[in-house]
């Protein structure tokens, strides 16, 4: 089987659909009931089958072939979920997202990061540090909501001086009423490539590598 590449999504020839790859459920019920049929013809008249002993057969094969029908409308429907990702996940290359990562890269006159707060907060800080962890801005943002916030760095420092492009990190605190609030710093990176993997998308982000589609927390 050969893979090939449609759209920056990797996809493999040959793909069988779902319903043809189902458990024949009505052929196994078939079965049961030619069997059944069949013992029914050949009991003995002295010995007939029990009433208890037939509605539990006829039970057991009821739920076997429920259960069939049920895994294959969920199989289906997870792979029709799947595919709607992919294509909504394409529409991603080219566009520049925030994933959980504490990088910031400055490289031209504004550079772009954001983070995620688990509750709402009346105090949140941002720290920039340089490669030698030195901090070189530092700015009070006030109150947010929960939730996911994009910000933007003008690359100078403290002393108004403008920073030399490269990569620095970005520390975020968050408070309420005195209490910490917990904080995640997300890393902006534009969508480079798409790559179909066993447990879904992975999305390839300049300086970033590579990151699954549910780490996205924001298209900017």
């Amino acid at each position: 089987m050969t893979e090939a590449t449609i759209g920056g999504i990797s996809r493999t020839a040959g793909h069988v659909p779902a319903q043809a790859r189902l458990p024949d459920a009505a052929a196994s019920e078939e079965r049961f009931l030619t069997l059944l049929v069949a013992q029914m013809r050949n009991q003995n008249p002295l010995e007939p089958l029990d009433n208890a002993q037939l509605t539990s057969q006829m039970a057991q094969i009821a739920t076997v072939s429920g259960l069939e029908r049920l895994q294959a409308t969920l199989k289906a429907l997870a792979e029709g979920i799947a595919e709607s990702q992919s294509v909504a996940a394409a529409s991603l290359i080219g566009r520049e997202v925030l994933v959980p990562g504490a990088t910031i890269e400055l490289a031209g006159a504004e550079a772009r990061a954001g983070f995620e707060l688990a509750a709402p907060a009346d105090r949140v800080v941002v720290t920039i540090r340089d490669a030698a962890g030195r901090a070189v801005h530092r700015a009070e943002l006030g109150a947010h909501e929960a939730g996911v916030h994009a910000i933007a760095w003008d690359g100078r420092d403290d002393d108004g001086v403008a920073r030399a492009p490269g990569t620095y990190t970005l520390h975020v605190g968050a408070s309420r009423a005195g209490r910490e609030v917990e904080a995640v710093a997300l890393a902006a990176a534009p969508v480079r490539a798409l790559t179909r993997e066993a447990n879904g998308i992975a999305l390839e982000l300049s300086g970033l590598g590579r990151r699954r589609y549910a780490d996205v927390r924001q298209i900017l």
